[in-house]
């Protein structure tokens, strides 16, 4: 895997693959950390995986920003957040947005941006030792790297604001209750899970996915006559696809359909 500043990446047999490995830092996001995650993100995309998986490395998921260079930042800390935030905001932008599946695989406590980076995923599968704790209004901070927009789409703006507020921790099981991550595994089991996950959605029809997600994306704010159209449009696109005539073929002959991804 490639590596730099406590991050590494790679795409292999169609999967791209994006761990936090800074463990003796609780996978904290520092600046070098953070334009490093934005590097592992572009590579990664540019090599157009079928899926990808995030995940970190050790018992900490993220712990958020590095405190202790907040504190070294001292008056210039306005100045550091932008620095970070004007590439890593992007950068996660794109990583969600991305028309492959995403799986994050929370293996433990997230706190601060990691939030926003554990709950960016098409689908979040958690260790039980995961717990959540937004901790920004805590030390007198507002929410950043999508904390705020991914909690309340998964939990309801309410919930999201509450949990913001009080900076309670959440455990995992709680987690899975609210709707925040989609499974809860056995610390010991997680990576399995999700690699088997990652295979999976790396072997399916990729350009139907896509237009999935760009459908199920905009849906709230869709108007709902613009949304049928856009699904016929889709629709009619993948139904001249070889993906769609090798679907179809293995549904008559009765088995496991070979897709493509065209």
């Amino acid at each position: 895997m490639n590596f730099s500043e406590g991050i590494a990446w790679d795409v292999q047999s169609d999967i791209g693959r994006i761990v936090l490995k800074r463990p003796e830092r609780a996978n904290a996001l520092s600046s070098p950390s953070a334009r490093a995650l934005v590097q592992a993100v572009d590579e990664v995309l540019a090599q157009k995986p079928r899926a990808i998986l995030l995940t970190g490395e050790g018992r900490v998921f993220c712990a958020g920003g590095d405190i202790e260079e907040f504190v070294a930042a001292g008056e210039k800390l306005p100045e550091l957040v932008n620095e970070i935030l004007d590439g890593l905001h992007p950068a996660l932008l794109r990583l969600a947005s991305n028309p492959a599946p995403l799986v994050v695989a929370v293996n433990g406590p997230a706190g601060g941006a990691g939030v926003g980076l554990a709950l960016c995923g098409d689908f979040v599968l958690a260790a039980e030792s995961m717990k959540l704790r937004t901790g920004y209004a805590a030390i007198g901070l507002s929410p950043d790297a999508g904390a705020s927009y991914f909690l309340a789409r998964r939990a309801g703006p309410v919930r999201a604001q509450q949990l913001l507020m009080l900076s309670d921790a959440v455990d995992s099981r709680r987690c899975l209750e609210w709707g925040i991550v989609d499974a809860v595994h056995p610390d010991a089991e997680l990576a399995a899970a999700a690699e088997a996950l990652v295979v999976r959605l790396a072997s399916g029809a990729s350009a139907s996915f896509a237009g999935i997600k760009a459908l199920c994306a905009g849906a709230p704010g869709r108007p709902i006559e613009a949304h049928f159209a856009m699904e016929q449009k889709l629709l009619a696109e993948r139904a001249g696809s070889a993906d769609a005539r090798e679907g179809v073929a293995a549904f008559v002959a009765k088995r496991a359909p070979r897709f493509t991804g065209r």
